[in-house]
């Protein structure tokens, strides 16, 4: 992970400073870095007392992002066109304005600062921006910019900042041996009061039974192809319907396969509509999924990335499966 430096640091104080109102919006389908990376800049602007709107298009599918639901809007409060000259727009954990998704609002014209960690970033144009691939979670560089303009960490922010970064670490399995300043600064938010053990529980716990049985299913669907180097399952809308959305364990899923002998990639597809389609890519280390993502509307990490096109199931999938075969 980076130093963010003097020069950014102070474009993150101007653009507070130089904005009397702030929409903060992260990527749709948001996880815990997503909304934690949301909440730290909220604070940051709490510190500052400067007034702000969350806002997320959705939807809160997994189980320990329920809770922060209600603190966001898929509707932008309405200003006039004088107060908009003075507002200013945070996007957290993805930079492109379609990774928003359906948010009922206009945000063309705004001043718009971009903070992410993403390799596949495309910030929008005349966007001031903190892009970082080489930090695991966006909320570490929430932390260190509101250290660096706050000061001291409350508990509270800490929590959940500590949630985020847990969240895009899986609790410290993605880090490497370069990672040494990163968990310096994860132990700065254990002093301000995180929890390992409470948050691990709240991240893994309270699970539907329903997505015991359908685990059941995506694991006995999945096939291996390139060699066994790729598996790829995927869920219906016939599933969705019958198990429902919420709650979902993709990371046990990726962790199943990611574990068998030989296996270098896991796709996870879902039919959401009768056209359209989402996915979600992992991989060990020798394998680039955010190559494969870009090609169908998304992007991420090198080993951990997410897309959503239009398509069905029996059509995209030899797609992906070619993709791979470029890269493999």
């Amino acid at each position: 992970m980076k130093e963010i430096t003097d020069e950014q640091l102070a474009a993150f104080k101007d653009f507070i400073q130089n904005h009397d109102f702030f929409y903060i919006a992260g990527h749709k389908e948001p996880d815990g870095d997503c909304i934690s990376s949301c909440l730290g800049i909220k604070a940051v602007l709490d510190f500052y007392n400067k007034p702000c709107q969350l806002l997320s298009a959705g939807p809160f599918k997994r189980t320990e992002i329920k809770e922060y639901e209600s603190f966001f809007s898929n509707e932008m409060d309405f200003l006039s066109e004088e107060e908009r000259k003075r507002t200013g727009l945070f996007i957290a954990d993805c930079s492109e304005l379609s990774r928003l998704g359906d948010i009922d609002g206009d945000f063309k014209g705004l001043d718009t600062f971009v903070i992410d960690h993403h390799k596949t970033s495309a910030c929008p144009e005349n966007s001031v921006s903190i892009v970082d691939p080489s930090s695991p979670a966006a909320s570490l560089l929430i932390q260190v910019l509101y250290e660096k303009t706050c000061g001291k960490l409350p508990e509270e922010t800490a929590k959940i900042l500590y949630f985020g970064t847990m969240t895009d670490t899986g609790f410290f399995r993605f880090l490497s041996k370069d990672d040494a300043n990163v968990l310096v600064q994860i132990s700065r938010l254990l002093e301000a009061g995180a929890d390992p053990r409470k948050t691990y529980d709240k991240m893994t716990g309270g699970k539907p039974y329903s997505t015991r049985k359908l685990l059941g299913i995506l694991l006995s669907r999945a096939e291996r192809y390139l060699d066994g180097k790729l598996v790829l399952t995927y869920e219906t809308m016939e599933d969705t319907h019958k198990y429902g959305q919420e709650g979902r364990d993709s990371d046990m899923l990726y962790s199943s396969f990611l574990a068998v002998q030989g296996v270098e990639a896991v796709v996870f597809l879902r039919q959401e509509s009768e056209n359209n389609c989402t996915g979600g890519l992992r991989s060990k280390d020798k394998v680039d999924v955010s190559l494969v993502a870009s090609r169908f509307g998304g992007g991420g990490h090198k080993n951990a990335s997410g897309l959503s096109c239009e398509g069905r199931l029996e059509n995209l999938i030899p797609r992906i499966v070619k993709e791979f075969a470029r890269i493999m």
